[in-house]
């Protein structure tokens, strides 16, 4: 989508910066620190589930970029809502989609310093909210907290800061507005089908 699709929530010059300049860095970087090896060849999720044998490099920049790639597709300016059964998994784990929102926005604003706010699926298919430090996530085998992503909220500055400035809870709440949840709906069922 372009740079304005998810105006005003998000702005075009915050986009811009964040795809071109930190996203494609990470892109970059990755590409440069997995060349000549065995990864050139994997897919990133099988990468950063063994993580730790791989070296900071992979796991900063493998992190930053698959965090950045699901950010982008967790993004719509058509949001819509989760589908019934998502939105029922929802209410069973949290007891109330408005818990679930609450238990998600307390991740991203008490994310100290720069991180990722997560809902995923974890090893029992049950859901959870939590968030994660710097470029790591769920998927990573030396997170404290694994499971599959499903919606990720990406919490450092230059994700807000030219628009919201030190605001990150006006943020927080303007992503509400933004989320694709056909995606969320999609990562859902693929997750639980174990694909």
């Amino acid at each position: 989508y372009a740079y304005d699709a998810l105006e005003p929530y998000i702005d075009a010059r915050t986009m811009e910066i964040h795809y071109d300049k930190h996203h494609r860095a990470y892109f970059t970087n990755l590409v440069n620190a997995i060349k000549g090896t065995p990864m050139e060849s994997m897919e990133i999720e099988e990468i950063l589930k063994t993580v730790s044998t791989r070296g900071d490099a992979v796991r900063n920049k493998g992190g930053g970029y698959y965090n950045h790639m699901l950010f982008w597709n967790n993004l719509s300016k058509s949001s819509q809502g989760p589908s019934e059964q998502l939105k029922m998994a929802l209410e069973k784990t949290f007891g109330s989609f408005d818990k679930f929102k609450e238990l998600f926005n307390n991740a991203a604003k008490t994310r100290f310093g720069s991180g990722w706010a997560w809902l995923y699926l974890n090893s029992e298919k049950v859901l959870a909210v939590s968030s994660t430090p710097n470029q790591d996530n769920t998927l990573m085998d030396l997170s404290p907290v694994k499971g599959t992503p499903l919606l990720t909220l990406d919490v450092w500055e230059h994700a807000y800061y030219l628009k919201y400035q030190n605001k990150r809870a006006e943020y927080i709440d303007a992503f509400w507005s933004i989320i694709n949840w056909e995606e969320v709906d999609r990562r859902y069922q693929t997750a639980l089908s174990g694909i």
